[in-house]
């Protein structure tokens, strides 16, 4: 990369991940239940989306050290949200699933934060100005791919 690409790169960078943050933080106060944090959420939806599996690997797929995901899925389990069984393939194993009060609670928050963002969308964003947020959103989802650099909870 040329150094003024590379000097472009590091300012689209900084704005993306300035806005970025902001736009997280305005969904933390949308959510449904203020215990529910957005690893808890992440875990949650991890959940939901894969079905059962163990903590070992839910940790790896969500780039969340152990340690942490230990206590997340301690205080997700205590509210009832997620429960453990023994795998049938290996007894030994213990596999994760959401319960239907967690899918509740997941669907809850989403629904509180979708619809903030949708009207916010609505009332802020033209017809053409939504067409660039879709093909942002896939540029996004691109990134948010990028295997480079590895999220550490």
């Amino acid at each position: 990369m040329a150094a003024g690409q590379k000097i472009e790169a590091d300012r689209l960078a900084a704005g993306l991940l300035s806005t970025t943050i902001r736009l997280v933080r305005r969904l933390r106060v949308e959510r449904s239940e203020e215990e529910l944090s957005l690893f808890k959420l992440i875990v949650l939806a991890s959940l939901a989306r894969s079905g059962a599996v163990t903590a070992t690997d839910l940790a790896a797929r969500e780039h969340i050290r152990p340690q942490s995901l230990t206590r997340i899925l301690a205080f997700l389990e205590k509210k009832g949200f997620v429960e453990r069984q023994p795998d049938g393939a290996d007894r030994r194993r213990l596999l994760i699933t959401v319960t239907a009060s967690g899918m509740e609670a997941l669907r809850l928050s989403d629904h509180q934060r979708k619809a903030w963002l949708a009207g916010a969308i609505g009332r802020r964003l033209s017809p053409a100005e939504r067409g660039e947020l879709v093909r942002a959103c896939r540029l996004l989802d691109r990134l948010a791919g990028d295997e480079g650099g590895r999220i550490k909870a």
